[in-house]
């Protein structure tokens, strides 16, 4: 498995908070569903997104207006609030909260209401809108929001797969198994956005992501993300990957921003602190996962990194 593959692993769709919205002009929408992660595309029309008046600035979400045209796909981050609106002047009407649920400003439910109206109406003056969110959680997570700015904007005609497409005909009609059939399409839609969007930053793309096309230290990063436990070694990795030592990791550190050995403690504490977040496994196991010796040295490297115990971790986590 890729580092890019590690990172999209733990993020995934919830099919009640994915929709097909048809909006008559004027329109806007207050998005305050918490979610770290969504995805918006316009198959009709155009949409902005607009820094909600209530947004936190200590919270990471939308601070400025940006535009998106018909055919074009953006992720964007938050939990902070943030309008999607016909014009950036609109005044929100309607609230999407947690689980699509719908109100006026004033907190009346009119979810029902709304997605009727909404889906019985369509003229050559609607903007059609899709939309979902995904749930992230963890440290490994974590990264992946890292490496993202607040909105992530990319022509759909770049992305290779036609993942937008098979949504949208996914949405034309109820079918069994529908909830099933989106859940997994979004989920595609993310990955192909996101390593779009990566894909055409050049220079600022993250070290890790322009370093998987090297086929050195691509290789070296896949070694790792592959088996993060396995007794590592700059000789072992420059061994597998067919340089000598000095040049791997000259290139290494070139490529990824850091050194391999930086690289691989940092990944394996990330992967610990989610297992010992997630998972009942003693210390001792999760060192061993990790590739520590025992629950003793793996306790000292997590310290070392985060500033706390893996127990005190754990215990702040639940």
């Amino acid at each position: 498995m890729d580092a890019l593959a590690d990172l999209l692993a733990g993020v995934r769709a919830r099919s009640a908070a994915f929709c097909r919205t048809v909006l008559e002009p004027p329109w806007a929408l207050r998005i305050a569903d918490g979610a770290r992660l969504a995805l918006v595309t316009t198959v009709r029309g155009h949409a902005w997104l607009v820094p909600d008046d209530d947004r936190d600035g200590g919270e990471p979400g939308v601070s400025q207006p940006v535009r998106i045209d018909e055919g074009q796909v953006a992720v964007v981050k938050g939990p902070a609030p943030y309008v999607v609106a016909d014009e950036v002047s609109t005044p929100a009407s309607v609230v999407v909260g947690p689980r699509n649920r719908l109100t006026t400003m004033d907190g009346t439910d009119i979810t029902e209401e709304f997605l009727r109206t909404s889906a019985g109406r369509e003229s050559p003056d609607s903007s059609v809108i899709v939309s979902g969110t995904y749930s992230v959680t963890g440290d490994v997570g974590a990264r992946l929001l890292a490496a993202l700015p607040e909105v992530a904007l990319v022509r759909a005609a770049d992305i290779t797969s036609p993942v937008l497409d098979l949504l949208v005909a996914e949405l034309a009609a109820a079918r069994p198994g529908q909830h099933a059939v989106l859940d997994r399409l979004l989920d595609l839609a993310l990955i192909e956005t996101v390593r779009t969007w990566m894909g055409g930053q050049r220079g600022e793309a993250p070290g890790w992501f322009r370093a998987q096309g090297d086929p050195v230290v691509g290789e070296a990063l896949r070694l790792m993300h592959d088996d993060s436990g396995a007794p590592w070694t700059v000789a072992s990795l420059a061994a597998r990957t067919g340089v000598s030592r000095a040049a791997f990791a000259r290139r290494f550190a070139e490529l990824v921003g850091s050194p391999p050995m930086s690289y691989l403690a940092d990944w394996r504490i990330t992967v610990a602190a989610d297992l010992l977040r997630g998972t009942d496994d003693t210390a001792d196991a999760i060192a061993r996962t990790v590739g520590y010796a025992n629950a003793f040295a793996f306790s000292a490297a997590f310290k070392r990194h985060r500033g706390i115990s893996p127990r005190e971790h754990r215990a702040g986590s639940r």
